[in-house]
Parts: C-alpha cells; structure tokens; sequence
C-alpha cells in the first residue's frame, strides 16, 4: 500500500503562503537544498529542475495531488508543472487551461480518490497543497515532511485549514536543522 506524504514549505508561524499567497520568502538556496532534494528529489516543477540542473529520477513519488489554487500558481507558464509525475488537481469549476497535457481535474471526493491510489501499485503519493485540501485529506495523510523556514507570515493560507476535526498524532522520525535556518521536520502518523 502506497503512503500518502505532505511534503511542503511551510513558516515558523505555520502559514504555507503568505496573506497574499506569497511564499518568495522560503529559501530555495543553501545548504539545506542539496540534502533535501536528495532525499526528496523530483518535487520541483520538471521545467524548473531541467533548468537547475536537477535529475527527477528516484524520486520517492510518481503522484502529486495539488488543490486548483496551488495548481494555478504556475499558470499561465506552466499548465502540466510535474511532467515527470502523474499530476491530480482537484477543483469543482475550474476548466483545464490549453496545454494541460497529462494533468487530471477531478471533482470527486480527495478522500476517495486518495484511497484508490492507495490501493494501486507505485511510489509515494505527494500531497503538494494546499490548506484546504490538506485538511479534507487529513485522516489519509501517513507522513509529514515539512520543510520550515525560518520566516514569520503572521497570516496566509495555513499548513491546515481550520475546521471542525479531531486531533491526530504523528511521531517524529527526523528533525535536520542547517544553517540556513530551515529545519526539515519529518513525522509519521502514530
């Protein structure tokens, strides 16, 4: 059975985009950068990795699921960003903008769409964002990868939406701080 990981940025304040949706301020360049993509390497945008450099081979996953407004960040530049990976946007009245090759815009439950991948053969799934989805895919999530920056948003979207749910437990299974300040924590579901 297939894991479902939150792999993100996120703020020390908990915000994964900041009032306006902005997330320029996470680091992207430092020390950490090297570790981590190694370990989590192919969770860049495929365009953006060519241009890095970066190999999206061995990636730990070969799924990304994204809400519509962590889709459309890359929009227009950017309609299939994950190219090397099966890509799942959820919406509910959003059409596929041209170009979108190898992307699918479901508007089904994410916790039944979750379930089914579960259910496949393949690697990882990575939940990408956002907060709303995030915290309807809740109960599936079976490990957190976050990567906190050493940045204060204040406000924005949160790393989970709020609502009416009940507590979870996870367990850490690594926490790797650099001296860049990021810190990436690494839970499991207990």
């Amino acid at each position: 059975m297939r894991d479902l990981t939150y792999y993100v940025a996120v703020s020390i304040d908990g915000y994964i985009a900041g009032p306006g949706g902005e997330f320029d301020r996470f680091l992207v360049e430092g020390d950490h950068a090297a570790p981590i993509w190694a370990k989590y390497g192919g969770t860049a945008p495929t365009a953006l990795a060519d241009a890095a450099g970066l190999s999206v081979e061995g990636s730990p996953f070969d799924t990304v699921l994204m809400g519509w407004n962590t889709y459309a960040v890359g929009l227009p530049g950017m309609p299939s960003p994950y190219r090397h990976l099966r890509q799942i946007v959820f919406t509910r009245g959003h059409q596929a903008p041209a170009g979108a090759d190898g992307v699918e815009f479901i508007d089904r439950d994410p916790v039944d769409v979750v379930r089914e991948l579960k259910a496949e053969e393949g690697k990882g799934v990575w939940l990408c964002g956002g907060g709303a989805l995030a915290a309807v895919l809740r109960d599936e999530i079976d490990r957190l990868a976050l990567k906190r920056n050493p940045v204060l948003f204040g406000a924005g979207i949160p790393l989970f939406e709020s609502g009416d749910y009940d507590p979870a437990a996870f367990r850490p299974t690594a926490v790797t701080p650099f001296e860049s300040g990021v810190t990436l924590a690494e839970y499991t579901r207990a």
